[in-house]
């Protein structure tokens, strides 16, 4: 007997459009799966400090490597975006359970006078004399600087782009083909705008070619 497949419920773009505002923001956010969350850490030319979360990172390329992120369009001051495009720098770092509460607290709308770091607790740490702050709790850290600045005319949303200049991370978690396991080093993943998950691998699969079986990496 074939499997028993699972009933799917229909909502349409009308349904979604008529939602309450905050009804609408939780489900549209869940419809895109599993996202990389990070904490951004960034710093004035004054030496005023931020870090903010932020679940819409994308890797843009490998040669260079290239990443993006994307902001919303800016009815409120966006202190991260402002200080990425007044400097040129910027870190990523990955979340772990240990800081996800932490971590999800930048999120709210602190005046600039008022830094994330001391707000939540989370310790600043600059390394190798890069301008932005990393997060000294953090287990996998980037050192990014800014490359470009698109923005979105079908919402007003600008993508920053930038290049990765320095990686840190666990000793024990990069494989002998360049592979970094960020599960071993603790990352954490997110769905929606609120909700923390662990992973659990199911398996690591060979390069896919025609005519060649997939099996499995070790």
């Amino acid at each position: 007997m074939g499997e028993t497949r699972v009933k799917l419920n229909q909502i349409s773009y009308e349904q979604i459009m008529n939602m309450e505002k905050q009804e609408r923001v939780h489900f549209a956010n869940s419809l895109g799966g599993f996202k990389s969350v990070g904490l951004i850490g960034t710093k004035n030319k004054s030496n005023q400090t931020n870090l903010a979360i932020v679940d819409s990172i994308l890797h843009i390329g490998s040669n260079p490597p290239l990443f993006g992120i994307v902001f919303r369009p800016g009815v409120v001051e966006r202190h991260t975006l402002e200080n990425i495009l007044e400097t040129g720098f910027y870190t990523i770092n990955h979340i772990t359970e240990k800081i996800h509460k932490q971590a999800h607290q930048t999120s709210a709308r602190y005046d600039r006078a008022c830094s994330e770091f001391n707000e939540t607790g989370l310790i600043p740490e600059y390394k190798n004399a890069f301008f932005a702050p990393f997060v000294e709790e953090s287990n996998v850290k980037l050192a990014m600087e800014f490359k470009e600045k698109v923005t979105l005319s079908i919402n007003n949303t600008v993508l920053i782009i930038g290049e990765v200049k320095d990686v840190y991370f666990p000793q024990n978690c990069l494989q002998k083909d360049g592979f970094l396991d960020i599960e071993k080093a603790a990352s954490l993943t997110c769905s929606g705008l609120d909700s923390y998950h662990k992973t659990t691998r199911i398996s690591r699969l060979s390069y896919a070619k025609v005519n060649k079986e997939i099996t499995s990496i070790i």
